[in-house]
């Protein structure tokens, strides 16, 4: 799961929930000081939250944009119901379609770009691919960005991690899967990863948030995920800017794949050193700027 830097919002940014015709979000929000200059909506990955994206809020907005990450149904503060139909990636892809007309209705934002992590990434592509179906007379994003995700399924090894995953959600409580994934966690004696007290609450406290069947559903797609990278490149061809971006190294889906399914999006590319599979997180500053090199 992502961790993020820290928990304590700048002061460009604030606590809400966005209102669609598909429900509330719970998000957050950040604005610039000055004119703005667009906006964007920031998806986060499978088990993650708005809090990924916290150490971005303030670089982009103080830029000119005005940001807003949410949590997906299911996720921490959203949340969601016991029903598998409700997080299909078409219906999530659905989701953001709806959080995208709710966000330009409220005016004065400027252009909206679009960003994905992860399997917020094939969310994204879901959002982006319905709306060409649809035949309207032009999509409503600026820029889409597909950030550490991939074509398809996820690597063989994170697979199989996430089949044993949604094997146990059935019978195992979300507590008693959290101490044994930190058991593994301090068996790795990977001391340098581990987050700071409070972060650490926060994660124990943002996993048992998650809706279980959530976790069955959109984890049962990572491990089987088709690849629809070519449907995606002919919507890309008729105007759409996008970047993949994703950090030197990543345990989902191997950097050169990334690499691979940018050529064939025709897609810039960039990877962010010294960054895992969480270059917000890990490297916000040269994340943002490679952001900000394709909203400019």
């Amino acid at each position: 799961m992502s961790t993020p830097p820290f928990l304590a919002l700048p002061p460009c940014a604030r606590a809400l929930r966005v209102v669609t015709a598909r429900g509330e979000f719970a998000a957050l929000r950040a604005e610039p000081a000055g004119a703005v200059r667009g906006s964007a909506l920031l998806v986060p990955g499978f088990t993650g939250s708005k809090e990924d994206f916290i150490a971005l809020l303030e670089p982009l907005a103080a830029a000119g944009y005005r940001v807003t990450a949410v949590d997906q149904r299911g996720q921490y503060e959203t949340g969601g119901p016991d029903d598998p139909s409700a997080y299909t990636v078409a219906a999530l892809g659905a989701d953001v379609r709806a959080l995208t007309a709710a966000l330009l209705a409220e005016g004065g934002t400027g252009p909206l770009h679009l960003l994905g992590h992860s399997f917020g990434g094939q969310v994204v592509r879901e959002a982006v691919l319905a709306e060409a179906d649809a035949d309207v007379p032009a999509l409503p994003w600026a820029s889409l960005t597909l950030m550490s995700t991939g074509p398809g399924a996820i690597d063989p090894a994170e697979a199989e991690r996430t089949r044993l995953l949604i094997s146990v959600l059935p019978t195992m409580g979300l507590e008693e899967i959290w101490r044994v994934m930190q058991q593994m966690e301090e068996g790795s004696g990977d001391r340098a990863r581990r987050p700071s007290p409070e972060v650490a609450r926060f994660l124990h406290h943002r996993w048992l948030a998650n809706v279980p069947q959530a976790l069955i559903t959109t984890g049962g797609h990572l491990v089987a995920a088709p690849d629809r990278v070519d449907e995606l490149a002919a919507v890309l061809a008729a105007g759409l800017p996008a970047l993949v971006l994703s950090g030197e190294r990543d345990y989902a889906w191997p950097v050169p794949e990334q690499t691979a399914m940018a050529r064939r999006l025709g897609a810039r590319r960039v990877v962010v050193a010294d960054a895992g599979h969480s270059p917000n997180a890990e490297r916000p500053a040269a994340t943002a700027e490679a952001l900000l090199a394709l909203w400019g």
